[in-house]
């Protein structure tokens, strides 16, 4: 990523908040991390949310975990006011997860498609480490491998795409121990890599990624959804466009 990249930009939120409730990824990447906090770790007694955008992941947890107590937390008010709304029984504060100081406070921590957008990564993990309690679970999604790297990586203002093993010794560093580790958008990763070659991407507005008609919408939902399948089956993949990653507090 080039060092003068722009920041995230603000009108993004909007257009967001939006998009998220059907669009088929932003779905398929909240049925699996309901998944895996349901079937690997079950009873949640407080779940906090690092970089929770427009709330679409929380609100999500709440309606399966409705008495777990909820929190998020944004780098951007524009996020936070479309969160408050989605969720408001969950707490919120604006916060820079590199100055996080909490310490103890938390049974899981979530940051899903946050770090990669964070330089110091592994300063942010060390911080997520420390507000856990004991045996408490960090719970990650990352875009993944490098050779997808495109136009559309720049314009989310990407620092990386992580490779697994580059994660799992990141989080290795931050005292926390692997327990489930998994590439999904697996069946799609083809199609995706097709997608970043076209021509014009350079020039593609921010969101473009969201506008897709609504029979493509449903059969890729439809694929994600046998994806999902295979994974609850106990399938773990190698390839695909996202990582996921579930770790407990040594």
């Amino acid at each position: 990523m080039p060092p003068d990249r722009t920041p995230f930009p603000k009108a993004a939120f909007e257009a967001l908040a939006q998009a998220e409730a059907r669009h088929w990824w932003f779905r398929a990447r909240n049925r699996v991390i309901i998944w895996v906090l349901k079937s690997r770790i079950g009873k949640i007694r407080n779940f906090l949310e690092i970089g929770c955008g427009t709330g679409f992941v929380l609100e999500g947890i709440h309606q399966e975990f409705p008495e777990t107590t909820l929190s998020g937390t944004e780098f951007f008010d524009e996020g936070l006011m479309h969160a408050r709304r989605r969720v408001p029984g969950a707490s919120f504060e604006k916060l820079d997860a590199r100055t996080m100081n909490d310490a103890e406070r938390f049974d899981v921590i979530g940051a899903f498609d946050v770090i990669e957008h964070i330089d110091e990564d592994e300063q942010v993990l060390a911080n997520l480490s420390r507000a856990l309690h004991k045996d408490g679970h960090l719970l990650l999604t990352v875009p993944q491998h490098r050779w997808l790297w495109s136009a559309a990586d720049e314009r989310a203002c990407h620092v990386r795409r992580y490779t697994r093993r580059e994660l799992v010794d990141k989080v290795g560093r931050a005292g926390l121990e692997v327990q489930y580790v998994t590439s999904f958008v697996t069946l799609l990763v083809s199609l995706m890599w097709l997608a970043r070659q076209r021509p014009g991407q350079k020039n593609a507005e921010v969101n473009s990624e969201l506008d897709i008609s609504d029979r493509t919408n449903r059969l890729l939902e439809f694929v994600m959804k046998i994806e999902l399948g295979l994974l609850k089956a106990g399938i773990t993949f190698p390839l695909g466009g996202s990582l996921l990653l579930l770790a407990k507090k040594r």
